[in-house]
Formats: structure tokens, C-alpha cells, sequence
């Protein structure tokens, strides 16, 4: 007798072949039968899947999740959209392998992206201590990347400077421990310090040694303004000199320079396919990004860290230089566009102060309070703390749906879970593919939808036995219905679970049960391994 049985369903096995009709036997967290011939096992437990699609759970591969997925362990943001592993350490930026010096910094630096509970426990300083503490029980299962820009900051410090051929053979020591422990590969956030402070041939040395590993890099590339295309073509480039897979998250072409010119980007993709680079890339299903307020700052006013920072916007000479670049010149921070007010919304805020600022424009802030948007800008980091998060509305429709068709793309929410409105990515990102761009639009079929949110990150991610609905395979499922499916987030009201999404289930136990959330906590973390990424 079989522990459960998913009887009935419409399989959608995730490798991109036609649907059929089985029914799935599970038991002790894996498939152990797809019955296609309508005999089934007796099973202890019955899901009735008629007129429903199994999938393979759906892989975020580019999540913010490092700390809410233990500091807030239901995660039901994740799980409600048949979210089943996360890929953290995201944009060259996180808390492993780090000391206390430099997690004091990381704290300051991404609050906005993690928050900053006050009586969290961090009680790791490496990789393997942090995939241990994962291991504990999570909502979902995750996997990590280290953050280039951390390692950047044990070894160089926070100022922009060339790191020493000294510096940047410790730093490639602590990467190599880093993948030895489980690290699936290495990130960059190249528009954030301290990732921006790294030449090509620093970034070049280390993915020599992502690449010996056989992991993936996975940059956030230097521009996706006015300088996208020689961003991406840059991070090519590096990937065709150390040998390394390249994995292009949040692969957009935002702001006004790239309005339909998206066609240019998978052209440059497709020519380093061509040459051998291999190549995949992630997209979120919406317009605006969003990051943080500092982000748009330009990168030698953040040299020497948050402190620094704050003095320069304190001095004077230095305050008018910043606020010249971002109006009139243009600043890295900013991919290279002069700053528009009005497409920055303030999303979340630490100081509840301030907190009648969420949901309104950098330049409606302004107009009411009879400042200069500049001058508001200030005001917000200093008494803040930069812990202020932004959604910025710079995205163009055309360019969202033809890199999203592209042979390597996969999904990737980029969410952000803090704050008082976050991005409605955070909790629809991806029954939103399924819905506008599947059942509404007709971008992709349901079949080849699945296959960009499954089989594809999980072959990239080169994940043992799961990512698949399979025989043996470790049962990451979702069980949907892709007639009501349908992502009900808005930028208004973000924390809205979807509809249409009736089971999840996460090594075989069910964190989403009839649409409701369940209190298990079945993830765990998956390391990279001779024999692929899997649980310890």
C-alpha cells in the first residue's frame, strides 16, 4: 500500500513532452509509481486530481529569501505559488561565508532586503554552517550561491579600489571552500557595492574556479539602462575566458534607451551559444524591478561603506555632486540613466516615521513637502538608515514577453519579502506566468511553461533525481487547475494568495493542502555534489 496516491491527474512531467493522463504513487518523499495504464495502488491517503494538472514544484531561481525563510518559516509568500526549492545568495550579497565584522555591514546594507530582526541568531559563519542551519526545517527546499561582493568585503574591505593578485587569490580560497561545502555556484550584483568595485579580471580568476566545480555564475550585470547590452555582453565575455556556465539573472531591458530593443539582446545571447558559452537566464513577469533607494546611488559615494556614505551625503560638496549625477549625468547605481523621480515608489520603510511615504513616487513626496526630489532622497537614506526599499517603474512589455520565449529562459521572482508593499512578485510571480502569459496572452503553452519553471532551472542547477515529475524522483509537486489559476497580488494590496493552486507538496509532504497552508516545514537545503545538487 502506497503512502498517497494523486489520482487522475494530467501530468505535466516538466522535460517540455505532451501532457498525459497517470495516476502518481509516493512514498517516504518520493515518486515511486506514474500508472498510465488506470490501475492504481491502494494508497492510505487519496488526492483526486481530476481535471487538474501535476506538475514538478516550481524553481525560484533567483529568490531574497536568505533570512525570512528562517526568521518567518511559514513562507507561505513562496510555498501558496507551488514555489518547492529557492536559489538564495542572490546579486553578490549575503551573510555566508561572513564574520561578525562583516555581517555588522551586510546587516546595514541589505535590510531592505531581509529586514533586520533584532533577535535573529546567526549562528554561522561559513556556507556549510548556514545550509546546516536550513537543514533545521524550512517551508521549501533552497539552494545557495556565494555572493562575490561578501567575499569582496571579508578580504579587500568596502572601498573601491583593484583588489591585489594577494586578495583575489584569498578571495577565490574562500570561494573554492564555499563550493566545497554545497554552493552551487557564485554571484555578483554589479550596480550594488561591493560587487561594482571588481574589474573583469578579478570576476574572470573567480569563475575559474566556479567553473572547475562545475557550478554556475550568476551576475547582476553592471547595467540594464542606458549600458544593458555591453553589460551582457561583458558578462559573456567573461564567461567565454574562464570557461564558466553563465546563468543572466533578471535578464531585463529596462528604461527608456531599451523600449523594444530586446530583440538585441538574445541576438548577443544566441551568438554566445553559438561560440560555445552556455547560457540560461531568469525573468520576473511584471514591468517594475524594485531594490533599494541607495541602489541608485553612485558607486564612489559608496566607497568605504554605510558610515562613509553618510558623510559624504553630510558634506556639502559632496552632497551636490551626487545630486548633480543623479539629475543631470546619470549614475552607475542607476544603470547609466539620469534619475526619474516619478518612476520611484517607495515600497517599505525601517523608520515608522516615515511610513506614510509607502506607496508614493520620490517626485510626489517632493511636490507635496515643497523640497527638491534630491533633497527627499537624502532625507529618506539618512533617516532610514538605507533600509528604504523602492519599486522602480522603468520595464517595457514587448521586451518582457520576447525574452521570456527565449530556448534558455527560466522563471525567477527576485522578490522581496520585507516591507509594507512589497513587489506583488513576492506572492504571484509564478501562477502570474501561468494565467497572463500562458491561459491570457498565449506567450507560452501551459506544457513549455512548465518546462521554463522546472525541468530547465533544475537541469542548470543540475539537480539530482528531482525537478521532474519521474519514478524515484523526490516528489517536489504541484497540483493546479490552469483554467482558475491566477495571481491575485496587486502593487496596491502585494500580500494576496493566489488562487487555483490547490496542493503542494515538498519531499512528499504537503505545505499547501487544499489550499491552505500547512504548518510542515519538509525543505531542506541541496548542495552542490559530485553526483549533482541534492539533500544531505
Amino acid at each position: 500500500m502506497t503512502d498517497l496516491l494523486i489520482r487522475d491527474a494530467t501530468v505535466i512531467d516538466g522535460t517540455g513532452a505532451p501532457a498525459f493522463h497517470a495516476h502518481v504513487s509516493i512514498d517516504a518523499g518520493r515518486i515511486t509509481g506514474i500508472h498510465t495504464d488506470g490501475a492504481a495502488p491502494r494508497a492510505r491517503r487519496t488526492i483526486d486530481a481530476a481535471g487538474r494538472a501535476l506538475t514538478p514544484g516550481f524553481i525560484d531561481m533567483h529568490a531574497h529569501s536568505d533570512l525570512q525563510i528562517l526568521v518567518n518559516p511559514d513562507h507561505t509568500a513562496k510555498v501558496s505559488q507551488g514555489v518547492t526549492l529557492e536559489v538564495v545568495g542572490q546579486d553578490g550579497l549575503s551573510f555566508a561565508p561572513a564574520d561578525a565584522t562583516a555581517r555588522a555591514h551586510l546587516r546595514r546594507q541589505i535590510a531592505g532586503w531581509n529586514g533586520e530582526p533584532d533577535d535573529f541568531d546567526f549562528d554561522w559563519d561559513t556556507v556549510a554552517g548556514y545550509l546546516d542551519r536550513l537543514d533545521r526545517g524550512i517551508a521549501c527546499n533552497a539552494a545557495y550561491l556565494v555572493p562575490q561582493g561578501t567575499l569582496r568585503l571579508m578580504v579587500v574591505g568596502p572601498d573601491n579600489r583593484p583588489a591585489t593578485p594577494a586578495e583575489i587569490a584569498e578571495m577565490a580560497r574562500l570561494l573554492r571552500v564555499g563550493l566545497d561545502e554545497g554552493a552551487v555556484g557564485m554571484s555578483s550584483g554589479l550596480t550594488y557595492p561591493l560587487s561594482m568595485f571588481a574589474d573583469d579580471e578579478e570576476l574572470a580568476t573567480l569563475c575559474r574556479v566556479v567553473a572547475e566545480a562545475g557550478g554556475y555564475y550568476s551576475p547582476h550585470h553592471r547595467s540594464y539602462g542606458a549600458g544593458a547590452l555591453e553589460a551582457y555582453a561583458e558578462m559573456i565575455a567573461v564567461a567565454r575566458a574562464s570557461g564558466c556556465a553563465l546563468h543572466l539573472t533578471h535578464a531585463t531591458m529596462n528604461f527608456e534607451p531599451n523600449r523594444g530593443r530586446a530583440g538585441e539582446l538574445v541576438d548577443l545571447i544566441e551568438t554566445g551559444l553559438a561560440d560555445g558559452v552556455d547560457i540560461t537566464l531568469d525573468t520576473y513577469p511584471y514591468l517594475p524591478g524594485a531594490t533599494t533607494l541607495s541602489a541608485v546611488l553612485p558607486s564612489w559615494s559608496t566607497s568605504g561603506g554605510p558610515d562613509a556614505l553618510l558623510a559624504r551625503i553630510a558634506n556639502p560638496a559632496d552632497r551636490a555632486r551626487i545630486a548633480h549625477e543623479l539629475d543631470h549625468v546619470g549614475t552607475d547605481g542607476c544603470h547609466g540613466c539620469v534619475t526619474d523621480w516619478r518612476t520611484i515608489q517607495i515600497s517599505g520603510v525601517r523608520n515608522p516615521e516615515l511610513s506614510r511615504h509607502v506607496g508614493r513616487t520620490v517626485a510626489e513626496i517632493a511636490e507635496e513637502s515643497g523640497q527638491v526630489p534630491t533633497d527627499v532622497f537624502f532625507d529618506l537614506l539618512v533617516r532610514d538608515r538605507m533600509a528604504t526599499t523602492i519599486l522602480q517603474h522603468v520595464g517595457h512589455e514587448e521586451n518582457v514577453q520576447t525574452i521570456m520565449r527565449h530556448r534558455t529562459h527560466c522563471g525567477g521572482s527576485d522578490a522581496i519579502l520585507v516591507g509594507e508593499r512589497p513587489h506583488p512578485r513576492a506572492w504571484g510571480t509564478f501562477p502570474r506566468y501561468l494565467a497572463r502569459y500562458v491561459r491570457d496572452l498565449g506567450v507560452l503553452d501551459l506544457v513549455d511553461c512548465v518546462h521554463h519553471l522546472t525541468g530547465r532551472p533544475a537541469s542548470r542547477l543540475r539537480l539530482h533525481a528531482r525537478g521532474l515529475v519521474r519514478e524515484g524522483y523526490a516528489a517536489d509537486l504541484v497540483l493546479l487547475d490552469p483554467e482558475t489559476v491566477q495571481d491575485t497580488a496587486t502593487f496596491e494590496e502585494p500580500r494576496q494568495q493566489a488562487r487555483g493552486i490547490d496542493w503542494v507538496l515538498v519531499n512528499g509532504t504537503a505545505v499547501i493542502e487544499d489550499g491552505h497552508r500547512t504548518d510542515a516545514l519538509p525543505g531542506r537545503a541541496l548542495r552542490r555534489t559530485d553526483e549533482g545538487t541534492r539533500a544531505r
